[in-house]
């Protein structure tokens, strides 16, 4: 299953901007998308067919959470998205070692 998951990662992220989106979601426990967008400058649209997309892979999770400000959507990483982007990038800096030498 593990192998199953990476390669559907790998499919997924043929669009860096999906790359960059999970990078900011490993470094944090959530973000709001409005965060998302500054950090990566995606517009709203854009975004969220990112972040539907990464759903549909179970890779990330969006849900509305109520502030002083009124509601607003936050993503992050599912533990199998955790675990699968940790894996991911480990094999990418693998590869980097590889042809750095």
């Amino acid at each position: 299953m593990f192998d199953e998951d990476l390669a559907r990662l790998s499919h997924l992220l043929r669009d860096p901007d999906r790359l960059l989106i999970l990078a900011m979601l490993a470094e944090v426990d959530e973000a709001d998308l409005s965060f998302l967008s500054r950090h990566t400058g995606l517009d709203e649209n854009a975004l969220t067919a990112h972040l539907h997309a990464l759903q549909e892979g179970r890779f990330v999770f969006t849900h509305k959470v109520s502030g002083t400000q009124g509601e607003r959507t936050v993503a992050a990483l599912t533990n199998l998205g955790r675990d699968i982007f940790a894996a991911y990038w480990k094999s990418l800096r693998r590869l980097e070692r590889r042809f750095a030498a």
